[in-house]
């Protein structure tokens, strides 16, 4: 099957595109020519859902080691990024491949949403173990998941997906990406805290996010 970057995102407007989470780098011409490609392979869209779940457990393999083996902290950090960002593009190309082949399995929603919070909840351990508090990082991991609950019971509810923020999936990765980032490039004495400090707003951002999210979905509820 041969698909064009134009033909992949044209047809993920028709195909349910309105209840899609929005990420603009799904209409570049890098990610519709990476979806191409793997449609004219007939990649499997849940084999690249689990492939992007193998990703953001190493990635908090990565950050956590950066507490474990302190001499490798600064290429763990850019692992811990790495790994990241291609669980990102997992997530991106598991749905344009879906669309972009015409197949549906019927697992395909486990397959969209178990492997993300399991990469949600091993990246935020990963970087409490980094931040010297693993607690932390199970309350932000509780946070991260509370905004996917609210967004699928309103689902499940009859109202479309709810993907606002300020603390959705993908503010949550960039956060962390950056922090990983600068954490890689600066002395330790700089960095030291930031770890902790990100947990700490993201648990207070995805806390305003699922909460957010409950108030518009009992808003579209009450108006039927």
């Amino acid at each position: 099957m041969e698909t064009t970057g134009q033909g992949v995102a044209g047809q993920g407007a028709g195909q349910g595109g309105a209840d899609r989470r929005p990420i603009a780098a799904r209409d570049t011409g890098f990610a519709n020519r990476f979806a191409g490609w793997l449609i004219a392979r007939r990649a499997s869209p849940n084999g690249i859902s689990g492939a992007g779940m193998v990703a953001g457990i190493l990635a908090g393999l990565a950050l956590a080691g950066t507490a474990w083996w302190p001499e490798a902290a600064r290429p763990l950090w850019i692992l811990g990024a790495l790994f990241v960002q291609l669980r990102l593009l997992a997530n991106l190309m598991d749905g344009m491949v879906a669309i972009g082949r015409g197949v549906a399995s019927p697992v395909g929603e486990l397959w969209n949403e178990i492997p993300d919070r399991v990469s949600d909840t091993a990246t935020l351990l990963g970087l409490g173990v980094a931040a010297g508090s693993p607690a932390w990082g199970l309350a932000t991991a509780l946070a991260a998941m509370a905004t996917a609950y609210v967004r699928a019971t309103g689902k499940a509810a009859g109202t479309p997906s709810d993907f606002r923020g300020p603390m959705a999936k993908q503010q949550r990765m960039a956060l962390v990406t950056v922090l990983a980032v600068f954490c890689a490039v600066t002395p330790v004495a700089w960095n030291a805290p930031l770890p902790f400090w990100a947990l700490v707003i993201i648990t207070v951002l995805a806390s305003v996010t699922a909460l957010r999210r409950l108030h518009g979905i009992a808003g579209k509820l009450r108006a039927r």
